[in-house]
């Protein structure tokens, strides 16, 4: 909660001016009634016609005044809680992106939408509702009590007891609730991630058949979230009508006791009417206090769970001074210091009881190209995610020229790397922005050349608007492999100084892939590549091939002494290949 009490800071004006105008605002509406027992007591007592006119003008000029004050409260209100919560949902988008994938994962992709949507929505409600009413409404309140004392101090007494007895039944519903609603709000995070899965895996639920599976799941998840909201919808509910009780027994009272000090000459007729007056006005703020502490009471459970986000700090802590390499480029270098490294390295995921990847080591010189391959679950894909540190190394080091990855600052660090992620992304735009993620300021040129060596360039040319084509979000109008070439396009537009391929090539013919492979190497230079696949022929030309077997190194080595030394490459091959490729 401390995080978000920041915002207040560039809206101190705002959320000082709303309250004041709403203060003036109460003020005018407190002179109401003692203005109507003017006009009963003295212009309908005397027939003064006049008299009636000019009091009916000023509670006129009350109500328009009283409105302007509204008016400008609201702007402040809304200006203040608008801009304080786009403050903070564009720190809370920033944090997000600050997280290492290890939170992410912990945290959940559902629940991140969630605290950024619906619970940056309770907040600004909340909040307007706050700068309007906090002060507004307990001022009515007593201020009717003061503005009855005024008036007759015995007829007042049933303020004094009615308030307590309120603000007892308001607090103590206030308390019981918002636990509640951050168990309704936790609910909410397991309807959104059932409904992201469905409509993420459509295709294949439909390709099962399971639609039917899936609305009973939903409709469970969702009867709960009714469930829930239910339950502290009935306890909420008490709110307003036992208010109205509480009150209309005081109105009572009050008509009652103002009844016999009329007739005995004590007070006015004017006077009693003024103070049911003020009776009624004391209902219909406590009935808005009470909407209000409902909304602030979700306000607060929300804020804290985006608090609670803010609190989630990265894992993955970087320096501030960049790192200048020592790797020179001559070739005696090259042969003798490795450009990536991996040393003896072990990781685990949050969470997991055994390691993922053991005792990982073995070296990438300049320009060579590096096959990973193994089982599917052997931990092929962690192994590429640690060298631009989406996950730290649990023991152990990663080094890129004779740097430890740790040293780097990440910006540095993934300006070297250019990624092709095994689930190929593209954003909605055209062509040429999507390749220009790689490199802001890349030509076309530049552009035409990445997209010629991962064999893109004839099916661009093909659609008609060459880089002007208009990609939709996630690329649903390119087939797979389009859109993997294309991945594999935007990573080179970058020149990395190490090309991470993860599996990119899975949806290419065998034909378009071996010329994939053939121009990458042709036109990479000094470019370290990765390539991660589960297909033999993918990695067979590779200067090292590193063999993974549920997160241990099988074996490293080339194709060639891999085939006479290794259990596991020997199987994969042998079950691919022919017996003229595996030689």
């Amino acid at each position: 909660m401390k995080n978000l009490l920041k915002y207040f800071k560039d809206y101190k004006l705002e959320s000082v001016l709303g309250p004041l105008f709403k203060l003036l605002e109460a003020t005018l509406e407190l002179m109401v009634p003692i203005v109507m027992a003017k006009v009963i007591d003295i212009g309908i007592k005397n027939q003064d016609i006049s008299y009636i006119l000019k009091m009916g003008g000023i509670l006129v000029l009350l109500g328009l005044i009283g409105l302007v004050c509204a008016i400008t409260a609201q702007y402040f209100a809304a200006k203040a809680s608008a801009g304080m919560v786009t403050s903070m949902r564009n720190d809370l988008f920033a944090h997000i992106n600050t997280l290492s994938y290890r939170e992410i994962d912990t945290i959940g992709t559902a629940t991140l939408i969630t605290r950024i949507t619906s619970d940056a929505n309770q907040v600004q409600s909340g909040l307007n509702l706050f700068l309007r009413l906090f002060l507004r409404s307990p001022f009515i309140v007593f201020g009717s009590m003061v503005m009855a004392f005024t008036i007759n101090a015995k007829a007042a007494m049933t303020f004094v007891v009615i308030i307590p007895v309120l603000s007892v039944i308001v607090f103590g519903i206030m308390l019981i609730s918002m636990p509640l609603y951050k168990k309704v709000q936790k609910q909410l995070d397991r309807v959104l991630l059932t409904v992201r899965e469905n409509l993420g895996g459509a295709r294949v639920i439909r390709a099962f058949n399971r639609q039917e599976d899936e609305i009973s799941r939903f409709d469970e998840e969702n009867g709960l979230l009714v469930k829930f909201q239910v339950f502290v919808g009935k306890i909420s509910a008490l709110l307003n009508p036992l208010t109205y009780v509480i009150i209309n027994i005081g109105i009572i009272v009050l008509i009652q006791t103002g009844g016999r000090q009329v007739n005995n000459g004590i007070i006015t007729q004017g006077q009693v009417v003024a103070l049911v007056n003020y009776m009624s006005q004391m209902l219909v703020e406590l009935v808005k206090l009470a909407n209000l502490i409902i909304t602030i009471s979700k306000a607060i459970a929300c804020a804290g769970r985006i608090g609670s986000v803010f609190e989630e700090t990265t894992s993955i802590t970087e320096r501030n001074h960049s790192i200048t390499e020592t790797i020179h480029s001559s070739i005696e270098a090259k042969e003798q210091v490795p450009f990536v490294e991996f040393d003896h390295m072990k990781f685990t995921y949050a969470g997991a009881k055994e390691p993922a990847l053991s005792d990982i080591t073995f070296r990438a010189m300049k320009g060579e190209t590096i096959g990973v391959i193994g089982g599917t679950g052997s931990g092929k894909s962690t192994l590429v995610n640690l060298i631009p540190r989406f996950y730290d190394v649990t023991d152990g080091e990663v080094r890129i020229a004779g740097n430890n990855v740790k040293e780097y600052p990440l910006k540095q660090l993934r300006h070297k790397v250019g990624i092709v992620p095994q689930r190929a992304v593209l954003f909605s735009g055209s062509l040429r922005e999507n390749m220009r993620w790689g490199k802001k300021d890349a030509t076309d040129e530049e552009i035409m050349e990445a997209l010629t060596i991962a064999q893109a360039a004839d099916f661009v040319k093909e659609k008609g608007d060459g880089l002007d084509f208009y990609i939709q979000a996630g690329g649903k109008n390119l087939s797979g492999g389009q859109r993997q070439r294309l991945t594999i396009a935007r990573a080179l537009v970058k020149k990395p100084d190490i090309l991470i391929m993860d599996d990119s090539a899975s949806a290419l013919d065998f034909a378009t892939d071996a010329k994939l492979r053939m121009a990458i190497s042709k036109n990479t230079d000094d470019m370290t590549v990765f390539i991660v696949s589960q297909r033999a022929t993918t990695i067979k030309n590779a200067d090292c091939i590193v063999v993974l077997d549920d997160g241990h190194m099988a074996g490293r080595g080339t194709h060639k002494e891999l085939m006479e030394s290794c259990d596991v490459y020997r199987e994969i091959c042998l079950s691919q290949l022919s017996k003229e490729e595996v030689k």
